[in-house]
């Protein structure tokens, strides 16, 4: 039941902060630098959890690039990720609080993406005991035009060699501003993960649980997170599955928790659990990555 996860591979530099910035003048913050990139954060959730995971992306041959590649590995992640010379990896400057964060990004070799990358992933995943079972990809890939035409090639190649697929809907302004376009270039999938912005992006206003229903005309299922409020399942006959969020002491960072949740959630629904004990099993990895600085377990 490997999981085969496409997208980014980036340097995080997060920095959190407690109350408002101060545009202009200094904010006292903490700073630190971590493996990042939504996908690659899935991908080592899943390691640490001990589920079989093959990660594709794309790197540059530097310094970044390898210190990311050795930080997927120690959490039990098999990558296939290109290195291309000449090229920086990715790096992302998040502005973290405990109520939100906003990230400035440089996608670097991230763009080079190719249907290769993806083919050499399914290829070893397919090859590995257990074989492969299902394709998670964050949107990330489909909002880059250099790099889009690999993140449909997955959707459609995962489907064709009987993979399951998920996506995720990764980042509300993207979302904006492609418009229906983005619907009308995405494959069919069988899991659409979206957060309550997200959703309501694609679908309206409305609850989440309205939200994950109207969006059940693009996914066999879908998943709505809602931070605190937690999380809502729906699929196409049966009503509605709410679960709260686990318990937090104290939020540090919100960057990662939505692609922690998504493992959380693939790691327990791909063995059979049922929508409310997958949701449980996102939520517990959710409350792990928010108590924490950065993005990965």
């Amino acid at each position: 039941m490997t999981v085969v996860v496409v997208g980014d591979v980036v340097t995080d530099i997060v920095t959190v902060h407690e109350g408002p910035l101060a545009i202009g003048s200094d904010t006292l913050a903490s700073v630190a630098i971590r493996g990042g990139g939504s996908a690659a954060n899935t991908a080592a959730w899943l390691g640490s959890v001990g589920h079989p995971v093959v990660f594709a992306g794309v790197a540059g041959d530097d310094e970044p690039g390898s210190a990311r590649l050795a930080e997927l590995v120690a959490a039990g992640v098999t990558t296939t990720v290109r290195r291309v010379p000449e090229v920086a990896t990715g790096t992302v400057v998040v502005l973290a609080s405990d109520a939100e964060r906003t990230m400035f990004t440089d996608r670097g070799a991230n763009q080079l993406l190719s249907p290769a990358d993806v083919d050499r992933a399914l290829d070893l995943a397919l090859a590995a005991t257990p074989g492969a079972r299902h394709l998670h990809l964050s949107a990330y890939v489909l909002f880059d035009p250099d790099c889009a035409p690999a993140g449909r090639h997955a959707l459609v190649e995962a489907r064709r060699r009987g993979l399951t697929t998920s996506l995720d809907a990764a980042s509300a302004a993207p979302l904006q501003r492609l418009g229906s376009s983005f619907w009308a270039s995405v494959p069919d999938v069988d899991l659409l993960f979206a957060n309550l912005d997200e959703a309501q992006v694609l679908a309206g206003n409305g609850t989440a649980a309205s939200l994950a229903t109207a969006l059940l005309d693009r996914a066999g299922a879908v998943v709505v997170k809602s931070g605190a409020a937690g999380a809502t399942w729906a699929g196409p006959s049966a009503a509605p599955v709410h679960v709260p969020a686990a318990p937090v002491a104290r939020v540090i960072d919100p960057t990662g928790a939505g692609d922690a949740f998504a493992a959380g959630f693939l790691a327990a629904w791909l063995t059979g659990a049922s929508p409310a004990d997958a949701l449980a099993g996102g939520a517990r990895l959710g409350a792990l990555a928010v108590s924490k600085v950065g993005g990965r377990p």
